[in-house]
This record gives C-alpha cells, sequence and structure tokens, in this order.
C-alpha cells in the first residue's frame, strides 16, 4: 500500500472534481426527468430515447477524449509538455467529425433511427420533437467535452464542474420557463427541454472557450496551434485511440439495443429504466471519479517510468475501488424506494424502477472494481487493446443475446431481462483482477 500522503491528496483531489463535474452532468439528466415526467411520462419516456443517441455521442467522444489523457499524461510524467497540443487538435478532427456526421443521420432520419428504439407511436411523436432541436447540439457538445479532457491530461479538472454548475443553473431555469408555459412564454413541453439543454450547451462552449484564452496558462491553446498541428502526432493518436474509440462506440450502441429491448416491452419499461439508471449514475458519480483519477496517475507514473510505485499504486487503487464499491451499493438499496417520490410516473413504473435499482445495487459492487481497473488503471497504463476485446466479448456474446431470448423467446419479465443486460459487471471481475495484478498493461505510448 501506498504511504505516501501527497499520493492519496492527489487522488481524491482528482477523484472528487471529476465526480462532482459528473454529478452535475447527470444531475441535469435527472432535472430533465423529473420535469418533464411531472408534464408527461410520454414525455419524459421520449427524451429518455433521444438521450440514448446522446449517450452514444458521449462515448465516442469520451473515447477521442481519452486518447488524449492517455497520450498527454505520459507526456506530463516525462515534463514534455510541447507535443500535447498537436495530440489535441488530431482528437479536435476526428470529434469534430464523428459528431457532424451523427448530426447529419439524425437531423435527416430521426423517424427511422428511433423507430430501432420503439414502437410506441406516442413516445415516437414526442421523441421526433425533441431530438430535431436537440441534435444541434452534437458538435457543440463534442467540442466542449473534448477541450476538457484535453486539460484533465495535465490534471486541469476544476473548469469541468465549472461548467457543468452552469448548465445545471441555466438548465433548470429554461426548463421551468420553456415546458410549462411561465412567464408569458408559451407551453413547449419537450420541445421547450430540447431549446434548454441547446442553449446549455452553447453557453458550456463560450465558457471553456474564455478559461483557454485567459486563465490556462501552461499548453497555451490557439486556435491556431489546434487546427494547424503537426500532423505527424496523428499516427500517435490513431493507435492509441483507435481502440478506445472502437471500444465506445461500440459500448454506446450496445446501450442503444438495450433501451432498444426494454423499449419494445412497453412504455413502462422505458420510464422504469431511465429513472432507475439516472438515479444509479448520479450515486456512483464517485467511482467515475476514481476511474478518471486512477487513469491520470498510472499515466504520469508510467510516463516517468517508475516501475516499483505503479505497483504500490496499483494495489492501493483496488482496495479504493472495492471500498467504494460497497459503499455505492448500500446507498443504492436505501434510497431504491424514498428517491422515487420525486418521481411522478404510475405505479407500475415505480415498482419495476425499485427491482432495477434491486439489481443495479448487486452489480455496482463489480462495476466499481472492473470498470475502475479497466478504464483507470490499464487503459491508463497504454494498453488500449484489452478492454476492446473484453468488454465487447462480454457484451455481445453474453448480455445481449441472453436478454434477447429473455426477452422475445421465453417471455420473461422485464426484471429478468434487466438482470441479463448488467450481469457482466460480476462476470468481468476475475478476468479483470488477473489482467491488472500480471502489469502487462504497462505500454509507453511517447515518443519524445
Amino acid at each position: 500500500m501506498v504511504k505516501n500522503r501527497s499520493f492519496y491528496k492527489v487522488f481524491f483531489t482528482l477523484m472528487f472534481s471529476i465526480a462532482l463535474q459528473n454529478l452535475l452532468t447527470y444531475s441535469i439528466n435527472m432535472a430533465d426527468n423529473v420535469m418533464l415526467g411531472r408534464y408527461s411520462e410520454v414525455a419524459m419516456s421520449a427524451a429518455s430515447l433521444c438521450n440514448q443517441i446522446q449517450f452514444l455521442l458521449q462515448m465516442l467522444v469520451e473515447g477521442v477524449g481519452v486518447g488524449v489523457v492517455v497520450l498527454g499524461s505520459q507526456y506530463w510524467g516525462k515534463k514534455n509538455l510541447e507535443p500535447i497540443p498537436h495530440i489535441i487538435g488530431a482528437a479536435l478532427k476526428f470529434g469534430v467529425g464523428i459528431s457532424s456526421i451523427l448530426f447529419l443521420f439524425v437531423f435527416f432520419y430521426p423517424i427511422h433511427i428511433l423507430q430501432l428504439l420503439t414502437n410506441n407511436q406516442a413516445v415516437l411523436q414526442e421523441a421526433v420533437s425533441y431530438i430535431k432541436i436537440i441534435c444541434f447540439s452534437y458538435v457543440i457538445f463534442a467540442l466542449t467535452n473534448m477541450l476538457v479532457a484535453s486539460l484533465r491530461s495535465i490534471a486541469i479538472v476544476k473548469i469541468g464542474y465549472i461548467i457543468s454548475a452552469s448548465t445545471l443553473c441555466i438548465n433548470i431555469i429554461l426548463n421551468s420557463v420553456l415546458i410549462y408555459g411561465r412567464f408569458g412564454f408559451p407551453q413547449l413541453g419537450i420541445r421547450g427541454a430540447a431549446i434548454a439543454s441547446l442553449i446549455s450547451r452553447i453557453v458550456e462552449l463560450f465558457i471553456v472557450i474564455l478559461y483557454l484564452k485567459y486563465k490556462e496558462n501552461l499548453l497555451n491553446l490557439s486556435f491556431k496551434k489546434l487546427f494547424w498541428s503537426d500532423t505527424s502526432f496523428i499516427s500517435d493518436y490513431i493507435k492509441v485511440s483507435l481502440p478506445i474509440l472502437v471500444t465506445q462506440g461500440l459500448w454506446g450502441i450496445s446501450q442503444m439495443v438495450q433501451t432498444s429491448i426494454l423499449g419494445h416491452m412497453g412504455s413502462t419499461a422505458i420510464a422504469a429504466n431511465s429513472v432507475a439508471i439516472t438515479v444509479v449514475q448520479i450515486v456512483t458519480v464517485i467511482i467515475y471519479g476514481a476511474a478518471g483519477a486512477a487513469g491520470i496517475i498510472t499515466g504520469k507514473t508510467v510516463g516517468e517510468g517508475n516501475f516499483s510505485e505503479i505497483k504500490d499504486n496499483t494495489k492501493t487503487f483496488q482496495l479504493i475501488f472495492v471500498i467504494l464499491g460497497i459503499i455505492t451499493s448500500i446507498i443504492i438499496y436505501l434510497i431504491r424506494i424514498p428517491i422515487l417520490q420525486i418521481y411522478s410516473i404510475t405505479e407500475n413504473a415505480k415498482e419495476l424502477a425499485v427491482q432495477f435499482m434491486l439489481i443495479l445495487s448487486i452489480t455496482t459492487l463489480g462495476t466499481s472494481y472492473q470498470m475502475c481497473c479497466d478504464v483507470g488503471i490499464i487503459r491508463g497504463g497504454g494498453d488500449t487493446k484489452f478492454p476492446l476485446y473484453n468488454n465487447n466479448f462480454f457484451m455481445w456474446i453474453i448480455v445481449i443475446p441472453s436478454a434477447i431470448i429473455s426477452a422475445f423467446v421465453f417471455d420473461l419479465s422485464p426484471t429478468i431481462v434487466f438482470f441479463c443486460l448488467k450481469v457482466d459487471q460480476i462476470l468481468k471481475c476475475p478476468i479483470i483482477a488477473w489482467r491488472v495484478n500480471r502489469y502487462r498493461w504497462i505500454h509507453k505510448v511517447t515518443r519524445i
């Protein structure tokens, strides 16, 4: 175990900062769910479906950003910051391209895409109204999150939660005004929620641009540096990021498939899934914060070339991940009933959401260990291929087939199907433990 106090100070500072950003981000989703749920359960279900496409974008953008963190943190460990702006420039080209393609598909073929997620016509009609507006935020969202991820590679994390806090406040105010038609504004329902989210995304990008221009002084990023970067770093970036991007993309698609499976089991299952997942995302922000902090520290330590320190850090990280998993699992179990009082959904949906959260209170322990080791230690150490093989094997060979068979062959309950969709969080743990403790994930990805 690590005995150096500065290690814990750096780790917990990073962990809580990233967790706070995630908490504020997921609180935005919860605010949308609660406020739309009070307006109409159909509207809430429709927004939940559209958010699956947003989640796919988020996974792709995160994949682009993680590549910067892996490379950038190792250069930071070597005390060489000069290549980082060139790496960020390469990432921005990929991110903008991906988000632009998704925007075009969603804008021109919204009904075709949404029909893959549900066959409920009332939900579909509301979802089309929402997504035709929110898709204009895709490129803006990509730019903001890639720039924030880039700063995270050198442990600048405060800007992330400053942005998310401003977005939360703006989103709640605009939701209240535009969804319900207050202060003389028309009652726009789900379209009002989409407009509120779009405005919030624009403000986010504006804040990060101001921060880069007037506050950030390590990388000294500028438009010229980012868009006229050294193209020789593109090959380095692709080598590290492509496996991450494929992993994140397939993971995002798998979440859409999971939503589609539940979506074809009725609007009650959609609403229950939306509520349960949003609540659990908020409770588990500390786990994702721990994974992000471990990734930054591991990348920096690999860049420094200190192998004995890497081993000590890895053992300490694993204990922390297990403790966090136990705590968050207990919290989810205790709040699973009281938290539903803030939602205006049917009793059937509430009962199903309680069952979903009971399952998640069990699987979250596995999530905390295997995901943090996978994303934080293994990927942060430069091994981006193992997560690709491991995650997609479980998702596409075990999870998706078992859920489809349970739902549409044996006609089992949504609760059993939901369990099939989440059981991989436990099944991955032995393989991850074997991999992380062999230390073959240590890969130096820098060349200068």
